[in-house]
């Protein structure tokens, strides 16, 4: 709420004069807010909460009754690994893992979802371009479609618009000029036939299209999943799609890695060491950690380093020294 109201006080004056629009812009910024800083906000929780059993006597307590330090530290992982999961699968949902570019998107544009011009994109060996992508509408206007054969320029495509319907971009009307094979002079030059009830780009819905031809990385499970079927196949590079899975799937679980790494370096009680002290090491560290994590998914977004190294290799490391500390100390 800090971080939203904060959003609100820099940005209110570049909103609509609208309590509908602000109402709406408040809540992407709130799940935005949520998608950024809930994996954060959990390891500090549990360094709160193991301060307060230190400060209140109660972690004694308990070591005196018999538990052991795993005993004690098995709810902390389940319930921060359990909102994890429930945060990873809201991700599913475009009002959350879109939250920020649809907030950006009313601050600049009084709406959501912004049209997209002059979108240029290879498909399946045809060149096609959108003069103006409409994704609330699932429109398209201003079409242009070159198929292209032996690198030489075989047919164009000319269209008004075309709407998303049943799966494929259906195009009422159409304009198809082919270029004849023979270009000497005994040719009969350009033809031009008028053709109805085209049907393109199987499967590419239009907030997919936008997505990924405008390298945006916010995508929803869904929507990654698919753009990954449809551009595998045509040896497209989906880098940044695979960025934004690793993100989704895999960024996350430093949550309760970190968890397990910090539980073991926390005293038994506050003669032992300075807790105040130990609470803004670890405060410290965790924020280090999450601003390395988060720099490393913003190169892997950007293509200067790979996923598998900007992501997933930093929490395999976490996890193992997670692992590492659990063994050390079960019994």
């Amino acid at each position: 709420m800090f971080l939203v109201g904060l959003d609100y006080m820099e940005n209110a004056e570049e909103l609509a004069n609208s309590a509908n629009l602000t109402l709406i812009y408040l809540t992407y910024k709130s799940f935005f807010a949520i998608d950024m800083l809930l994996p954060l906000s959990l390891v500090f929780a549990m360094i709160t909460t193991k301060i307060f059993l230190i400060r209140s006597n109660a972690l004694v307590s308990f070591y005196s009754l018999g538990y052991s330090r795993t005993d004690i530290l098995r709810p902390f992982v389940v319930v921060s690994t359990s909102i994890i999961v429930l945060f990873i699968f809201l991700h599913a949902l475009p009002s959350f893992s879109r939250a920020d570019e649809f907030s950006n998107n009313i601050r600049k544009h009084a709406q959501y979802l912004n049209p997209t011009k002059d979108l240029f994109f290879i498909y399946k060996d045809k060149y096609i371009y959108f003069s103006k992508l409409l994704p609330l509408q699932e429109k398209a206007e201003g079409i242009r479609v070159f198929s292209v054969k032996e690198n030489s320029l075989n047919e164009v495509i000319v269209a008004k618009e075309a709407k998303y319907r049943d799966g494929f971009w259906h195009i009422k009307e159409a304009d198809v000029i082919t270029k004849p094979n023979d270009l000497s002079l005994e040719s009969l030059g350009m033809k031009v036939t008028n053709q109805k009830d085209l049907y393109i780009l199987e499967g590419f819905r239009p907030d997919m299209l936008d997505q990924v031809y405008e390298g945006k990385v916010n995508f929803t499970i869904k929507d990654a999943l698919d753009a990954i079927a449809l551009l595998r196949e045509q040896n497209i590079n989906i880098s940044s799609i695979k960025s934004a899975l690793y993100k989704i799937f895999v960024y996350p679980l430093f949550v309760p890695c970190l968890v397990v790494i910090i539980f073991f370096f926390v005293p038994v009680s506050s003669r032992f060491l300075n807790v105040s002290l130990f609470s803004f090491v670890a405060i410290l560290a965790t924020l280090l950690i999450w601003g390395i994590l988060f720099m490393l998914i913003e190169l892997s977004n950007n293509k200067t380093l790979p996923s598998e190294i900007g992501i997933v290799a930093p929490v395999f490391i976490l996890f193992f020294i997670a692992l590492y500390r659990w063994k050390k100390f079960y019994n």
